[in-house]
């Protein structure tokens, strides 16, 4: 009863002999977001001292570029990237993951390619593997896309506030999205290692058990998945490919993204002799749409300029002949290397998730360790 009255207790009221004053923080707190440096959100205030808190997890160089963005004439820096991080609500000692998701967001290559300007409305993703989750309690269970976790709500608030100050990448001035997706505000996910029966993201990509790492790359959408009704791994495997394949998220010739597989799939899949790269298989084998179905939609040729879908009579259509049967398939995801499994989320329902992606399409996603 006690622990039930403290959880439902309001939030405790700063006194009037604080160690600083409440409305000299919020005068700071007024200043930041008059001059655009937020999310909307409010921000915290950064000292020198404070600063310097989160400069000293890291030996590199405050001037280093973390992304360059030569076509705004921007550069991001170790020292702009520990300010935002601040400015998010990190601790210091989230910065090393912070700096590790700057570091695979420039591996990644989407970034600097505008991608993060789209009307698309895309946003950044990471996801964090290793020791440091539990060290800093990066959230990996129930509830993991939502609210309640700071580390994971202040390390992807980090990356948002990084590209609106360091980047330039303003909604209304150099973001360009049409709509947007939550995911701008933060989206960041720890995996549930402990609670899946494979090896991890991070050991798939060769990071030992003792090392910490951070993928990163660019995302449309998170689709959650249903599929509390069967047993059997292919129909799983054919309602993920399904969601991949959607005709109204083809932008490009061919589709990607992540399955964010609960646990509670994960084990069913294991429980049936599946690995992850029978999954992966799985899931890019019923990975096609027929050419009547991409007709349908106008989606059955695509751009000789920019490689996007369109109609086959588009005047930048590359020329192609229709097959005899239009229901012969076009394979969207070419490759397993374009479906990449996260175990993530509470072990008690057949819930999971598409994160549909930008690629890439048939190389591996990139992984940085976390130097602590």
């Amino acid at each position: 009863m006690a622990a039930a009255e403290e959880a439902n207790a309001e939030p405790p009221v700063i006194d009037d002999a604080p160690l600083a004053d409440p409305a000299e923080v919020r005068r700071a707190m007024e200043y930041y977001t008059e001059r655009g440096w937020t999310d909307g959100l409010p921000v915290v205030p950064v000292t020198e001292s404070y600063l310097a808190e989160f400069l000293a997890t890291t030996s590199r160089d405050l001037a280093e570029v973390l992304i360059p963005m030569p076509h705004l004439n921007r550069n991001l820096t170790v020292r702009l990237a520990a300010i935002n991080a601040a400015l998010a609500g990190c601790l210091p000692e989230y910065f090393p993951v912070v700096l590790a998701a700057w570091d695979s967001f420039l591996e990644d290559g989407m970034v600097t390619r505008s991608i993060w300007q789209s009307t698309t409305g895309t946003a950044p993703f990471v996801v964090v593997n290793g020791p440091v989750r539990q060290r800093i309690g990066v959230n990996c269970r129930g509830n993991v896309w939502g609210s309640g976790f700071r580390a994971n709500a202040t390390i992807g608030r980090a990356i948002r506030l990084g590209a609106i100050n360091g980047l330039g990448l303003r909604p209304h001035v150099f973001d360009q999205a049409t709509q947007g997706t939550p995911a701008k505000y933060s989206c960041c996910i720890g995996e549930n290692e402990e609670d899946s029966p494979w090896p991890s993201l991070a050991a798939d990509n060769g990071i030992g058990p003792d090392d910490s790492a951070v993928s990163a790359t660019v995302i449309r959408s998170v689709l959650h998945i249903e599929a509390r009704h069967t047993t059997d791994p292919d129909q799983l495997a054919a309602d993920f490919a399904d969601s991949f394949c959607r005709t109204g998220a083809l932008v490009r010739a061919r589709a990607s993204g992540y399955v964010v597989l609960n646990p509670e799939h994960a084990r069913l899949l294991d429980k049936a002799g599946w690995t992850k790269q029978d999954l992966r298989q799985a899931i890019a084998g019923h990975g096609f749409r027929t050419y009547r179905d991409l007709a349908a939609t106008g989606k059955e040729a695509i751009a000789a300029g920019t490689g996007w879908r369109l109609p086959a009579d588009h005047p930048d259509a590359i020329p192609q002949t229709p097959p005899d049967d239009l229901d012969t398939p076009v394979q969207l995801l070419n490759s397993i290397e374009a479906v990449q499994i996260v175990v993530a989320g509470a072990p008690n329902a057949g819930v999971s998730s598409v994160v549909e992606t930008f690629g890439p399409f048939d190389r591996p996603p990139a992984m940085t360790k976390v130097n602590e």
